[in-house]
């Protein structure tokens, strides 16, 4: 389904606004069939079983465990990319004017300020919950915290393909749009950077968020929730880099809006995937 809406779009920079307007086209990508999603649904967990078998006669447990979950959270960062923050952190924190060797090297300190922010939220994030794990749930059994946060990612994979509800208690914010009028642009990198790497201060549309708090939580070590957080937000952060490119706009955000969909089933497969091999390990 294509939809095409003349619209005006604003660049900003250090205070000052110019107005373009130009039409926007957007793809919006449609959900498949519900017979298609199942089969999709099955297939992932299918694979996680196959997987895990694998794993289990090649690896130690917990490597594979812990190499997967390294996986889920850094995809699972880059999947949040499809969150209304996401979009709106690609298209406010670009260089300012033409594209240029100028206008990039005069950017990369907000790319930096914004990388800082990312750091600063894994660390207070990650510091509180693996302090809370630390006096709460120090002397839980590992195998306990695996089987756990494995049904709760089959859970919520078989609610991206829409077959289950689940909870999904998220703060209904977008990170504020005026400071780009109100602030240097680094600053705004800043403030961005923090309020998206606190992860529970906007929306985040993809459930793997959970998946990596009930870990960092559960895992009773403050570092080791740092470190999770951090990963998490890595992925999260990597997308502005495609600032750095000569692509505009208005492309970056009609491919976005063509995966939307797409990228909520990378989510639930993932999801599926990860959690049955996870709990195949354990229980072969």
């Amino acid at each position: 389904m294509k939809m095409g809406i003349g619209s005006g779009t604003y660049q900003a920079s250090q205070g000052n606004a110019a107005v373009a307007c130009v039409p926007d086209a957007i793809s919006f990508a449609e959900p498949r069939s519900g017979t298609v999603r199942f089969a999709t649904m099955a297939l992932a967990i299918a694979a996680g079983v196959a997987g895990g078998s694998i794993l289990d006669s090649r690896v130690a447990t917990t490597d594979a465990l812990t190499a997967m979950f390294v996986v889920l959270a850094l995809v699972g960062g880059f999947l949040s990319t499809w969150s209304p923050c996401g979009y709106s952190s690609l298209s406010l924190l670009r260089p300012a004017g033409r594209y240029s060797f100028g206008s990039v090297a005069r950017w990369t300190p907000t790319f930096l300020t914004h990388v800082l922010g990312y750091a600063v939220g894994a660390l207070v994030l990650g510091g509180a919950l693996g302090f809370a794990g630390w006096l709460l749930f120090e002397q839980l059994p590992f195998t306990y915290m695996v089987a756990g946060m494995s049904v709760l990612a089959i859970g919520y994979g078989v609610h991206q393909f829409g077959f289950l509800k689940m909870p999904y208690p998220q703060r209904r914010a977008q990170v504020p749009h005026d400071a780009r009028y109100r602030f240097s642009s680094w600053v705004i990198g800043l403030l961005y950077g923090f309020a998206l790497g606190m992860n529970y201060l906007t929306y985040v549309q993809t459930p793997m968020l959970y998946i990596v708090t009930g870990v960092a939580l559960f895992s009773g070590d403050v570092q080791t929730a740092i470190t999770i957080f951090a990963i998490f937000n890595i992925g999260r952060c990597l997308p502005v880099a495609i600032n750095f490119l000569p692509v505009s706009n208005q492309a970056a955000q009609a491919w976005l809006a063509r995966w939307q969909e797409r990228a909520v089933e990378v989510d639930g497969f993932l999801l599926l995937s990860i959690g049955s091999a996870a709990l195949t390990l354990l229980f072969i």
